[in-house]
């Protein structure tokens, strides 16, 4: 192999790193930008009522069915898992605390913050993009609407509103699914279930965890509403945005997770 060849292959692979550095912080910047400009929205525009509410009802009753089923068969898995381990050292009368302290901990918030990407994080992506693509956001440009204080604004602030309601459902949920699951099928008493609940879980977890889900509130909505506002392609954008901002979305809320864990652990 010549020098030439050996120079070339170099400079292709630095040029390659290079591009990609440059894309990278190209797309991190438009991001957190899109996500400056709601928020500056937020505090110099008029927030509009109606649409507030509309956004609370899509995100949050429309999602209560999916969040009770996943937080009742979590919570009934998670005291059938725990009886296993724990009948073998003889630790049955703490079931009750770690499942209430694992669904408001950590699977409450964290997986009504997937499910609802799942629910809602797709479809306000679909929706945006889909007025993006047929031009009707050009139009209430044209109308002189401020797009974001009009279809961003309310989204994400009913997000972070009501999250947490729907991360508490879910924990109540896995918490009745669990006792179900001890007193009905595996034949414990119910007096050790409520008790080692009362004995072990304080407020500063119910207070972490409805934390947590308004965060994840917030990342859903930022993502699904980025994804959607850059749609283009036709059909077929709005379903490959669609699909980036559900991945995008569950692997944030993911990492998240653990770094507001252990910020909460600190405080």
């Amino acid at each position: 192999m010549s020098i030439g060849v050996i120079r070339r292959m170099i400079s292709n692979f630095f040029e390659f790193v290079g591009r990609s550095v440059i894309n990278t912080c190209n797309a991190a910047g438009a991001f957190v930008i899109f996500f400056a400009r709601i928020f500056i929205t937020l505090f110099s525009t008029k927030l509009k009522i109606s649409k507030l509410l509309t956004q609370m009802v899509q995100i949050g009753s429309s999602s209560m069915a999916v969040v009770a089923l996943t937080g009742a068969s979590s919570g009934m898995a998670l005291a059938l898992q725990s009886y296993i381990g724990f009948r073998r050292i003889g630790g049955e009368h703490m079931i009750g605390a770690i499942v209430a302290l694992g669904m408001i901990r950590e699977l409450g918030p964290v997986l009504t913050g997937l499910m609802v990407t799942g629910r809602a994080g797709s479809a306000i992506t679909a929706e945006i993009g889909t007025m993006q693509i047929t031009e009707q956001i050009d139009a209430l440009r044209t109308l002189r609407i401020n797009i974001f204080q009009y279809l961003m604004v309310p989204r994400v602030l009913a997000s972070i509103i009501v999250m947490p309601l729907l991360a508490l459902f879910t924990m109540l949920c896995g918490i009745i699914g669990g006792y179900i699951v001890c007193v009905y099928t595996l034949g414990l008493s119910p007096e050790d279930y409520q008790s080692a609940i009362r004995g072990y879980v304080e407020m500063s977890d119910i207070y972490g965890g409805m934390f947590k889900a308004s965060i994840f509130g917030l990342i859903l909505t930022w993502v699904g509403t980025y994804k959607g506002y850059g749609t283009h392609g036709g059909a077929r954008g709005v379903g490959e945005s669609t699909t980036k901002s559900v991945v995008m979305s569950s692997i944030m809320v993911l990492v998240s997770n653990y770094f507001i864990t252990k910020i909460l652990e600190n405080l």
